[in-house]
């Protein structure tokens, strides 16, 4: 095999949870363009279309299913369409996420269980489904659980996203642990601030310039920083690890307190 082919994906299915838009929009597009044939799913169908359009314009292959990854029985009832359809995926990349910015003294339960419930539960509901059915087509394969440098580290008005990140950094090795056995893999991106839908306003506030001034790089992440980390994961080429948390932030983690 060939240092190319090592990252290629080609002849995979790959499914990609959060994928309307931000990270996971891009994620797809990187995994269709490296060959793999990708599932989307999120809670809204019609932004799935349009990315869907976009992987299939630029001669890609993918499919959309929709998945509430908080729910259970969506989540199983998912993956059953996914595998009679298409086959048992045999990668996952468990994005969905969401973050809601507010004080710890304003945030609510509401608040708290809308978020560990998506990133931290949601996580784990999918990867079980997933590797249930690995298990049972006696199937290798690989999740990449898309964590945060705010599951080391911690910043303001961000308490229960940086707790469910955290606790998804935990997850990733518990998962790697006990699916070593059935040849699934299980490692974690910890992305660094990369402006999307859910931070772009943030980012480029005053606070936003203060934040990125205390990088030792004075640069935020951009989207394609994270390309070639998914694939190393993702593909062959990441083979022998598991259980491994890749931090891609420009060096925010290794800054001085």
């Amino acid at each position: 095999m060939s240092n190319n082919d090592l990252f290629s994906m080609q002849g995979k299915l790959a499914l990609v949870t959060g994928a309307s838009s931000g990270l996971g929009k891009h994620f797809a597009q990187v995994l269709a363009g490296a060959g793999a044939t990708v599932v989307l799913s999120a809670r809204n169908v019609e932004k799935l279309q349009q990315v869907m359009d976009q992987i299939q314009a630029a001669g890609g292959r993918a499919f959309s299913v929709a998945m509430d990854v908080s729910k259970s029985s969506s989540v199983s009832a998912a993956m059953a369409n996914i595998t009679q359809h298409h086959g048992v995926p045999d990668v996952l990349i468990n994005n969905a996420g969401q973050s809601i910015a507010k004080p710890m003294l304003e945030q609510t339960e509401d608040d708290w269980d809308q978020i560990l419930d998506t990133n931290l539960k949601g996580c784990w509901l999918v990867g079980t489904e997933f590797a249930r059915a690995l298990a049972a087509a006696g199937k290798p394969g690989a999740i990449v659980n898309i964590a945060s440098i705010l599951g080391e580290r911690v910043g303001g008005s961000v308490g229960p996203y940086a707790i469910s990140k955290a606790g998804l950094v935990q997850a990733t090795k518990a998962m790697a642990l006990e699916l070593a056995r059935y040849n699934i893999r299980v490692n974690a991106i910890l992305p660094g601030y990369v402006a999307t839908d859910m931070n772009s306003d943030f980012l480029a506030s005053e606070l936003g310039d203060k934040l990125r001034k205390r990088i030792p790089s004075r640069q935020f992440c951009e989207l394609s920083d994270l390309t070639g980390p998914l694939l190393l994961l993702a593909s062959n080429a990441g083979v022998g690890m598991t259980g491994a948390c890749v931090a891609v932030d420009r060096g925010h983690l290794v800054s001085a307190l």
